[in-house]
């Protein structure tokens, strides 16, 4: 199971932004095959960003797959604003950020919710990376590892037996964007709980699944992450809208 290390640019770049990224940085990852690396734009910019990906792999040994930020679980219908699989699977998404903090807190989505969205990832073949993690006022309350069992057991609920085809990132909700991360210790902590309580949901699927680290990752950050046994790799947000940066922390966990 390779590393994986995925980027969320959440709301931005445009797609001429996009292009200008992929073309500055895809040529630093050619042939880097022992590490995954995924990259999510804007709904606006998968099909322009599918497309180049595309092109770069005719050209060359790339492991850079596209991912999507959401995705609603249904195929089609009356839902305004809404992307469906079978758009993402159209433009050849390989993976779907489902649950991530901000879907949660800002957007309200609750666990029946991203449940659904995680089962109709999997049924349509999009890797999805199920996002939990606790707030500030959740881990000072002692509620840490009760918050992500809650969030993991309901958000996989129906898919257990599928666990091989699906990724967690654990972001605690207090690191996301605000520079603060976890400690490496603290980061492990979790990691090692969320690894059992896979073993125990999915019997013997706990090593197939990877369990990635997200909230302020950085390229000074990384490798001290990456050393822990149970980190698999790292969802970036801020720091991967650099092509530079986030070019650091892939050579990081490579150097681990």
């Amino acid at each position: 199971m390779s590393y994986l290390v995925a980027a969320n640019w959440k709301m931005n770049k445009t797609v001429g932004d996009t292009l200008e990224y992929l073309d500055l940085f895809l040529p630093s990852v050619k042939d880097l095959m022992k590490i995954e690396i995924m990259i999510a734009p804007s709904f606006t910019a998968l099909s322009s960003a599918s497309i180049r990906l595309d092109a770069a792999k005719k050209e060359g040994e790339y492991n850079v797959k596209l991912g999507a930020q959401n995705m609603y679980y249904m195929e089609k219908g009356a839902f305004t604003g809404e992307i469906s699989p079978l758009m993402l699977a159209e433009l050849e998404v390989d993976y779907v950020i489902l649950g991530h903090s901000e879907r949660r807190h800002i957007f309200g989505e609750r666990d029946d919710l991203i449940n659904k969205k995680v089962v109709s990832a999997v049924e349509h073949g999009i890797r999805p990376i199920l996002c939990v993690g606790e707030t500030i006022e959740e881990r000072e309350q002692g509620k840490t590892l009760s918050v992500v069992e809650r969030q993991i057991r309901n958000g996989l609920a129906g898919v257990e037996k599928d666990m091989v085809y699906i990724d967690i990132a654990y972001e605690p909700v207090w690191a996301i964007g605000t520079g603060v991360n976890a400690t490496p210790q603290q980061a492990q902590e979790v990691h090692r709980f969320i690894r059992s309580l896979i073993n125990e949901i999915s019997k013997g699927n706990d090593q197939k699944t990877r369990i990635l680290y997200g909230g302020s990752v950085n390229e000074k950050n990384a490798r001290d992450l990456t050393k822990e046994p149970n980190i698999d790799g790292f969802l970036v947000g801020t720091a991967s809208l650099d092509p530079e940066k986030f070019y650091k922390i892939i050579t990081e966990v490579m150097e681990v």
